[in-house]
């Protein structure tokens, strides 16, 4: 079983306690431990493929730096390629690729026998293969030295925070951080740190998961769902599914903040981009800036001509779309992205400077919205059969289209969402300060507690990005 909301409660302070009570020189074993734990409590069977990603890229990494001649570093990179992509292939993508086959075996008049082996994905892989990955990279590329302490690197792999959905973090950026003489968080820090973690149990528990019921309801009975029901499941779910990881990562950054430990910040108010470029500017940004670093620069990036351009903008989308799941309706959304990035650059688009939004920029926000929510339909999906009947449905604005109680939830949910989202932006610091408006504080955490506690009650929604 995974950690639960209760038992994470339990689990951090647990932890924390631990961590600042210890010698220093025993709080990265105590982390190391506490993070095996925390992922060994979905399957523990599964840390066997978290130590031969962290054995086999540290190893590769230390010959990397031990060696010039270059034919020796390509092969010790491609091996490290070979394990991890490895690994993550198997687990994450074999029940895709017998099928996908079977299905084409079938289409030509073959009848395939039965697949026997099912394949469970672990907790997080796609992530922690990433980070990992990005570490042998910038070690091939001498961006980095190689980490000569096992236990920081198997820390970096596996911290805790950010194990399971990220942020995908970068060794020469997190590695210093760990590794560093920290000092127990200030009271400033420490408001922060639980303002962080209560704001993404907010988005989680009162924006995210109310509307999931909408989303499943819509997506699971395609052909019966209205013109209405289809816009508004997709409207509800760009609440849910930014609700859901922005609080996830919220809640990481939050946890990590009480070790001393900066995590990166995952999202940046996407939902106010004012072009689809902006928006993948501000979205997940630990895996936007993993694709163009890792894939697009190496494919040749924006360097060659304009077709060159877009065909490294749509090959690294369609695999960014892959990345997130095993399935044709992931391929065909990372494509669609591919494909809007390109036009948005053939039309001449350029990404506004700064934070700030004019008022004659609001309709580019808003149409920037709608397109990102009309692309929700191959990411929640689970087939393009499903796809092809919600989109049928929606363009012939299928009725009778009644204004229900659920359609007035989302609509009020939406301008919640964007209210807190223009708020943070306009009054939030990236800084740690000390709180200046206690009372106000004081008072947007105990509404926000009671919103928490009043919604908590209904069925448990997981995060959706574990799947991941």
């Amino acid at each position: 079983m995974t950690f639960n909301s209760l038992q994470y409660a339990l689990f951090l302070p647990a932890v924390l306690a631990l961590h600042w009570m210890v010698p220093r020189r025993a709080r990265l074993p105590l982390i190391l431990v506490a993070s095996y734990v925390f992922y060994g409590s979905w399957d523990h069977r599964f840390l066997a493929l978290l130590l031969v990603s962290t054995v086999g890229d540290y190893w590769i990494a230390s010959a990397l730096g031990r060696t010039e001649d270059e034919r020796c570093r390509r092969l010790l990179l491609t091996a490290s390629l070979a394990i991890n992509l490895g690994i993550l292939g198997f687990f994450k993508y074999f029940n895709f690729f017998v099928d996908s086959a079977g299905a084409l075996l079938s289409n030509v008049g073959l009848e395939p026998n039965e697949r026997l082996l099912e394949v469970i994905l672990p907790v997080g892989i796609s992530f922690y293969t990433f980070q990992t990955l990005s570490y042998t990279f910038d070690v091939y590329r001498r961006r980095i030295e190689p980490c000569r302490d096992p236990i920081l690197f198997a820390c970096f792999v596996a911290y805790f925070p950010g194990l399971v959905a990220g942020p995908i973090e970068r060794a020469r950026r997190l590695l210093p951080r760990l590794a560093a003489d920290r000092s127990p968080p200030d009271i400033a820090q420490v408001q922060s740190a639980l303002g962080l973690i209560l704001f993404g149990l907010f988005k989680k528990v009162v924006l995210a998961d109310q509307m999931a019921p909408l989303v499943e309801s819509t997506f699971s009975s395609p052909a019966e769902a209205t013109g209405l029901e289809v816009a508004g499941a997709l409207v509800a779910f760009s609440i849910q599914v930014y609700g859901d990881f922005s609080g996830y990562s919220d809640i990481a950054r939050g946890s990590s903040r009480l070790l001393s430990v900066e995590l990166m910040v995952n999202f940046r108010q996407p939902f106010l981009s004012r072009s689809i470029t902006e928006f993948w500017q501000r979205w997940h940004i630990s895996l936007s800036s993993w694709l163009r670093d890792y894939l697009y620069v190496p494919l040749g990036g924006n360097r060659g001509s304009r077709l060159a351009t877009y065909r490294n903008l749509v090959i690294t989308m369609t695999l960014g779309g892959l990345w997130h799941g095993a399935g044709w309706t992931y391929v065909a959304w990372g494509a669609v992205q591919g494909l809007k990035l390109s036009l948005h650059r053939a039309l001449g688009g350029s990404v506004q400077e700064g934070d700030r939004i004019q008022m004659r920029q609001i309709p580019a926000v808003v149409a920037t919205f709608a397109l990102i929510s009309l692309s929700w339909l191959l990411f929640r999906a689970d087939s393009l059969a499903t796809t092809a009947t919600l989109t049928q449905n929606l363009v012939a604005w299928r009725g009778p289209n009644l204004v229900t109680a659920e359609i007035l939830q989302v609509g009020l949910w939406l301008v919640a969402m964007f209210a807190m989202d223009v708020a943070h932006r306009l009054l939030s610091s990236e800084r740690v300060e000390p709180v200046r408006r206690p009372v106000l504080s004081g008072a947007l955490a105990g509404a926000g507690t009671t919103l928490i506690i009043l919604y908590s009650g209904s069925a448990s929604v997981p995060f959706i990005y574990f799947q991941f």
